[in-house]
């Protein structure tokens, strides 16, 4: 029954379907891959010689710098909310994610804003004690400014995950190491940091994979990186091929960090062996570290979140009547709509792969879904160049063979290949809420309606996709937002003079317009916070299922 069971799931349209979407998916991988055995372009030589460096230089800076502040912010704030009790705690379990909501280029405005000569810090110290300063408080517009704006907006990936693995660790490991002498802190750098570090591990990995993908923050702050050097390829010498070899390089820096990220994780497990788990308990200190802890986690909230959040309100309330018109509507319009199609486009690829999956549980399907997957590690400049190639040929070949003619794009320029590229971007993103659904709701359910004779389109139709539905919100919810939020993808493939709240944000500012950039930037931000409060509550949520004894 099983062999049969087996035959007969092998190979049915589902997993066809997935195939279909996995090669769509390493589209811009393989291109970028074939286009590397052309000859180097133009300008490759120039950069190799005087650039190329420079790029190296600063990108790894710029990883090791905010890996570094993202770890000593994240975990330890995770630290402080997760084992003790002070004024605030359950506030800050929250305020503490919010930055995510602020993309880096933003945040990068708004600080140069708050330190410049008409900023609050300046009109401050001029009004109350007769300073004055020749140009900003603090110059930001360089290589460790632009890790500490990384870092601050960047250290809630690590504060989630160090945070969940906290909650999750029992008690009865920290009491054999009271038993054993050991401290509070040296209890938490021999038990509790290693236990939990293949989870910080990776929320390092995630916040390294937001630095290779920014665009907006190193460009404004005059930062040569890899990212910077393929725009500068593409859009100011015109030079394809020496952008191919770019995104080749900085995908190197892609592979190594998730080989790193696996390695030090390997198979070891840091859980407890026996069975038992009883849920920490929070510490009640001292007052005075009441108040240490309260005023540790309240400046880093004010750092990185509310300081510049009211700066922005601030802008929007002088400029709000000179932006807020028409078009500035038809702007939301079409970047929230913009969002919404492509939310809603990867969530049913994603039913689409998961669900062959669940018909087909072979080690192949799995593959096919884990590698299509994997743009979110892939930088958004890459994926744009890796796209737009193969659209252009395409579109080439169209016009040279149906019509005789080169003129006219049919592919390239157009919405659709903008939303072709977040499909390989952000397919992890809608993909992962489905797979939580679908596991919840089991097997059981397919295998009961397939005894009763219904066929598999129907099943998941009628049964499947009403018990996910929440699943399926989140889902679109999620790719809305980073969608949304998305840069140098958008800058490179969006149609000629189309613009969404994120590029006129950043058009906006880089033509020293600030204060008027600080509307769209609002829309971004407000609507960017609300999948990270839903997030938060299915963490804690979950963090109380797996605490009941």
């Amino acid at each position: 029954m099983d062999i049969l069971k087996r035959n007969y799931y092998w190979w049915n349209k589902w997993t066809g379907y997935s195939l279909l979407i996995l090669l769509l998916v390493v589209t811009p991988l393989f291109t970028i891959f074939i286009k590397l055995f052309d000859s180097p372009g133009g300008s490759w030589q120039h950069i190799a010689n005087n650039l190329l460096f420079g790029y190296f230089q600063n990108t790894v800076f710029l990883l090791l710098g905010v890996a570094f502040f993202t770890f000593l912010i994240g975990v330890s704030t995770a630290w402080l909310v997760s084992n003790y009790e002070f004024p605030g705690r359950k506030y800050f379990e929250w305020l503490l994610i919010l930055p995510l909501g602020f993309p880096g280029y933003i945040m990068a405005y708004t600080y140069v804003g708050i330190f410049d000569y008409t900023g609050p810090v300046q009109v401050f110290l001029r009004n109350n004690f007769d300073i004055n300063f020749q140009g900003s408080v603090i110059d930001l517009m360089n290589l460790p400014g632009a890790i500490f704006i990384l870092s601050i907006t960047l250290y809630p990936y690590v504060f989630l995950i160090s945070r969940a693995s906290f909650l999750q660790q029992s008690k009865t490991m920290q009491e054999a190491s009271f038993l054993l002498g050991a401290n509070r802190l040296k209890t938490f750098f021999k038990v509790a940091l290693p236990m939990a570090r293949p989870a910080i591990v990776a929320g390092i990995a995630l916040a390294s994979m937001e630095v290779l993908n920014d665009y907006g923050t190193v460009k404004y702050f005059g930062v040569n990186t890899f990212t910077t050097g393929i725009f500068r390829a593409w859009f100011s010498m015109g030079d394809v091929t020496t952008a191919i070899y770019l995104a080749a390089i900085l995908m190197v820096f892609v592979f190594l960090i998730l080989y790193l990220e696996s390695r030090q994780r390997g198979n070891r497990q840091f859980a407890a062996v026996t069975g038992l788990h009883k849920p920490t308990a929070r510490l009640i200190p001292s007052l005075g570290k009441k108040i240490l802890y309260t005023g540790i986690c309240t400046f880093i909230f004010l750092l990185s979140f509310l300081f510049p959040f009211f700066q922005l309100l601030h802008w929007v309330s002088l400029t709000y009547h000179k932006v807020v018109n028409q078009d500035f509507f038809l702007l939301i319009y079409r970047s929230f709509g913009l969002a919404a199609v492509s939310g809603l486009v990867i969530v049913f690829l994603a039913v689409v792969l998961l669900y062959a999956l669940r018909l087909s549980p072979f080690q192949w399907v799995k593959n096919i879904t884990k590698i299509s997957t994997l743009g979110y590690a892939i930088p958004g400049a890459v994926i744009a160049v890796g796209v737009m190639i193969p659209f252009l040929a395409l579109d080439k070949w169209i016009y040279g063979t149906l019509f005789s003619s080169t003129a006219g794009l049919l592919f390239s320029g157009t919405l659709f290949t903008l939303v072709f590229a977040y499909i390989v971007r952000f397919m992890a993103v809608g993909y992962n809420p489905v797979e939580a659904g679908f596991q919840k709701i089991g097997i059981h359910v397919n295998e009961a309606s397939r005894l009763l004779g219904v066929r598999s389109t129907k099943t998941l139709w009628k049964i499947d996709l009403p018990l996910i539905k929440t699943s399926l919100v989140s889902g679109v919810l999620l790719v809305f937002v980073d969608v949304l939020k998305e840069l140098p993808l958008t800058l490179i493939l969006r149609p000629f003079n189309f613009q969404t709240l994120a590029t006129k944000t950043f058009d906006m500012a880089t033509n020293e317009m600030i204060a008027e950039s600080s509307n769209a930037a609002l829309i971004i931000i407000l609507t960017g916070i609300i999948p990270i409060i839903l997030l938060n509550r299915m963490i804690m949520k979950r963090g109380k299922k797996e605490n009941l004894p």
